[in-house]
């Protein structure tokens, strides 16, 4: 009965790891952006839809080639709004700013309707992943497992790329305080490119994982996951990488014990208890589980 226990633990934590790194890898594209331009990107759904249409389209394509396209897409759309429809709107007010992202999330919808249409489109990548293999005893899903590396290998690369480049140390000076990085000769049409950039590959990466899970290509799949990052990032803390990855963590984490813990005529509700402990966290740190330097300073 122990073993039993003992397994069924193990079991949910390698779920639950593996629906956190995913919620993870979604709000750290859009901390990204919010940490270096106070600017809640909603298009980042988009590129995310943007990048299965693309994988869609190019079934049959070699798959190194296929991620590799991917992934030259969604960058170039990414890079692409921020010149086109931030950059001009970059000093206004972050009403303006809100509403700008907003604009750029519908256009994109619209845009996929029309090329695409509205009826789902089923698309087999990467069919292997579906599989599992068993280590211990423990059924442990091979998309799982490429989700929790995949996402554990992003975050120290990101983690890297900030600490020992010269333009991440850039980035993160613009985090802190994006007026006095200005000043001191951090320029900010790259630093903010390269945050779209980075967006952008976060974006694509998330695409092929969300493909392969749900094996469906919508105008409106990226809806889900932006909304996912946006309330990750919010009780993660507003401009902290390291908070968004840990509000990501934490709504996949209680998903699951929620799931397993709750009796079968209230798992339905499922969500609402979710939604219960994102405002029992805000209740107890409004500020966010980790508060960003450049909060700090503001208040």
């Amino acid at each position: 009965m122990i073993v039993a226990t003992l397994h069924s633990i193990v079991q949910d934590g390698v779920d639950a790891l593996s629906l956190g790194s995913t919620y993870a890898l979604y709000a750290l594209g859009i901390a990204l952006v919010f940490s270096v331009m106070r600017l809640i990107n909603f298009a980042h759904g988009e590129l995310i839809t943007a990048g299965a249409m693309t994988m869609f389209l190019l079934v049959g394509v070699p798959f190194v080639a296929l991620l590799g396209i991917v992934l030259v897409v969604v960058v170039a759309l990414a890079l692409l709004t921020e010149r086109v429809a931030f950059r001009p709107v970059r000093d206004a007010s972050p009403a303006t700013l809100l509403v700008t992202s907003f604009a750029v999330s519908y256009l994109l919808q619209s845009l996929a309707v029309v090329i695409f249409g509205s009826t789902p489109r089923t698309v087999d990548i990467a069919g292997g992943l579906t599989g599992s293999f068993t280590v211990g005893g423990i059924e442990i899903g091979k998309l799982d497992a490429l989700t929790i590396g995949l996402t554990a290998a992003l975050l120290v690369g990101l983690a890297l790329f900030l600490a020992r480049t010269s333009i991440g140390v850039q980035m993160r000076a613009a985090a802190e305080d994006f007026q006095m990085a200005r000043l001191v000769g951090v320029r900010a049409n790259r630093v903010i490119a390269i945050s779209f950039a980075l967006s952008g590959l976060l974006a694509a990466i998330a695409a092929f994982l969300l493909l392969v899970q749900t094996a469906s290509v919508t105008p409106t799949m990226g809806i889900t996951p932006v909304l996912i990052a946006f309330i990750a990032t919010v009780i993660g803390g507003m401009g902290s990488l390291q908070g968004a990855v840990l509000g990501g963590m934490l709504i996949g984490i209680a998903t699951v014990v929620l799931q397993v813990a709750l009796p079968v005529e209230l798992r339905p509700y499922r969500d609402a208890f979710v939604f219960a402990v994102v405002l029992g966290v805000l209740v107890l740190r409004p500020g966010g589980l980790i508060v960003a330097r450049s909060t700090i300073t503001r208040i």
